[in-house]
């Protein structure tokens, strides 16, 4: 049986002029090469006007207006922030002005309290699991669940007591802490806990009654930032699940108070695409009328990377 079917004949199909058509890639948005020696300004300049890049640019200058018009700028961050050895970097741009507050969950208060006490941090699980030590630190428990306990008793949320219980003690590597340099600056850091997620709540001084309390005032503290979120900008850098919920309850209650938050930008930062991120930071602010960004990357370059463009905005270079 024969086909009905034979080759279609194009000799009638519609043609348009390419001098006409619109494209989305021009010459004068190509890379530029780079020559030895050169400046990060010029290394920003030179990068290609497109996608990723481009995006990066409009971040820069955004976070710029928002600071210049005094507007708040809230950072949010998942442990491993720490861990990849970024807490410099955060503290250099909590001194510049670029961080009006800061928020973390469980492991970022353990981690960064960790290395202000020792100088180091992050145990080699696989190990510690067989031998049932992991998670046992005395040092870690004691110093966090007292400062807990003092700073509830003194009406502080969880990220404030751990603060100022740092800066009390005076451990050998307190310039390493976030926590410490957000209490000596005034800065708020909200710690917002999972139970049960975190290697302090197994030790035996954990009162689960201090932990929520004094997260739950982290919370309160969080979600009035982010109802005074007009015109500025929340960044997420690494946290999968915990604090983009909680950036959603928190925008929810702004909203629900009547808070007005557009226009604000909403930037997500990861070396991986995560389903929350996706939909807390970006796809449900941009209903708000967020500018919503996602950049993806290791923390340990594009976190220097973007506060090094911060800093030549500043600079105005």
């Amino acid at each position: 049986m024969t086909s009905k079917y034979r080759p279609l004949d194009l000799s009638r199909t519609k043609r348009t002029s390419l001098a006409q058509r619109r494209s989305k890639v021009q010459t004068e948005k190509l890379a530029q090469k780079w020559s030895p020696g050169g400046s990060l300004r010029e290394f920003l300049d030179s990068l290609p006007r497109l996608l990723a890049s481009q995006s990066l640019r409009e971040v820069i200058a955004a976070l710029g207006q928002s600071r210049r018009q005094g507007r708040v700028l809230l950072w949010g961050m998942g442990a491993h922030v720490i861990k990849a050895g970024l807490s410099p970097i955060l503290i250099d741009l909590m001194e510049r002005g670029w961080i009006s507050g800061l928020a973390t969950h469980g492991a970022g208060s353990i981690h960064d309290l960790e290395m202000a006490m020792v100088g180091h941090t992050s145990e080699e699980v696989g190990d510690a699991l067989k031998d049932g030590t992991f998670g046992m630190a005395e040092e870690t428990g004691q110093v966090l669940h007292s400062a807990l306990e003092e700073g509830m008793a003194k009406g502080w949320g969880y990220g404030k007591a751990l603060g100022m219980k740092l800066l009390e003690l005076n451990p050998p590597y307190l310039e390493q802490s976030l926590f410490a340099a957000a209490a000596r600056r005034e800065i708020p850091l909200t710690v917002h806990v999972a139970v049960g997620t975190d290697i302090v709540h197994m030790h035996p001084s954990c009162k689960g009654e201090v932990l929520g309390a004094t997260s739950y005032q982290d919370f309160r503290l969080f979600a009035a930032m982010v109802a005074d979120l007009q015109g500025g900008a929340y960044l997420n850098l690494g946290s999968a699940v915990i604090l983009p919920e909680v950036f959603l309850k928190a925008l929810a209650l702004a909203r629900n108070l009547g808070r007005e938050i557009s226009p604000f930008l909403t930037l997500n930062m990861d070396f991986l695409s995560h389903y929350r991120p996706e939909q807390n930071v970006i796809r449900r602010p941009s209903l708000l009328g967020a500018r919503a960004f996602s950049l993806i990357g290791h923390h340990e370059i594009m976190v220097p990377l973007l506060a090094a463009a911060l800093i030549e905005e500043e600079a105005g270079l």
